[in-house]
């Protein structure tokens, strides 16, 4: 299905971007849960290891890798799901194979500018978390910006700054409607858990969990989250469209590109 590129209202939007999860529901949660996976196995290690009876330095260590193997693989599943979800607004075919492709070479930079955003929303929250909101929502396009049009870290902040100018209201309530979503539908997981957990196991206390009880509830919330994780990420990139098509025209800029490749011979319009 090709989308008609048009400004669109929040409700347009959101309609959208659900409407495209589930018609392509497995190019979506594929490219989330592939590199989950590395991820998930850090954190089964854990189950078995207990790094905490390690000594400081060992758990350190782990920590790091940890926290390490997150951010790289949040990186690829965020870049990946911008890249499909821009060819499908394009027209264009993708799979996951290809949108990883297409990401792997900027995974480094990626990761350095989501740190950048990252440090400066954690200084602005400090100065009474307001700033942190605003520079949240400034940044919010950022990743797409680095994604789509092959640009640096300092180039994706100022683009993101510019395209999200005047429009950061919507961009917020955006945020607010899908974070509930989001945050009710990851506690669903664990508090059935825990609560099949305490009905079954009745002299269960914090850490006593039996290790194939911890196992289950690790799968569980890497299902989890690969179900629900592309959610905000289609959505910002369909903001990221939507912002370009109101600002720059990209939806006359994208139909005369598919008008010159219709024509055998005609000079490509920049």
């Amino acid at each position: 299905m090709v989308h008609t590129l048009t400004p669109l209202t929040i409700g347009e939007l959101l309609d959208r971007a659900f409407a495209d999860y589930r018609r392509h529901f497995v190019l979506f949660a594929g490219i989330a849960a592939i590199p989950g996976v590395f991820l998930l196995a850090v954190q089964l290690a854990s189950v078995f290891f207990k790094p905490a009876g390690s000594g400081a330095v060992v758990t350190a260590i782990f920590w790091l890798a940890l926290v390490t193997v997150a951010l790289v693989t949040t990186m690829m599943a965020h870049g990946a799901t911008v890249v499909a979800v821009s060819q499908i607004q394009l027209g264009r075919e993708t799979d996951i194979g290809a949108a990883f492709t297409s990401i792997r070479p900027r995974i480094g930079e990626l990761i350095v500018l989501s740190l950048n955003i990252g440090v400066r929303v954690m200084v602005g929250t400090l100065l009474l978390i307001v700033p942190g909101i605003l520079l949240a929502l400034r940044y919010s396009l950022a990743i797409p910006v680095a994604v789509l049009e092959q640009c640096g870290v300092s180039d994706s902040l100022s683009r993101s700054a510019t395209l999200t100018k005047g429009h950061r209201g919507r961009i917020l309530l955006i945020y607010v409607l899908l974070y509930v979503l989001i945050l009710i539908a990851g506690m669903l997981w664990p508090l059935l858990s825990v609560l099949v957990l305490r009905v079954t196991f009745s002299a269960v206390q914090a850490g006593q969990t039996p290790v194939w009880a911890q196992i289950v509830l690790q799968f569980g919330s890497f299902i989890n989250q690969s179900l629900i994780a592309p959610i905000l990420t289609i959505a910002l990139t369909l903001v990221y469209y939507d912002e370009r098509v109101r600002k720059e025209a990209f939806d006359l800029e994208h139909m005369m590109r598919q008008l010159d490749d219709a024509v055998p011979g005609a000079p490509h319009t920049t």
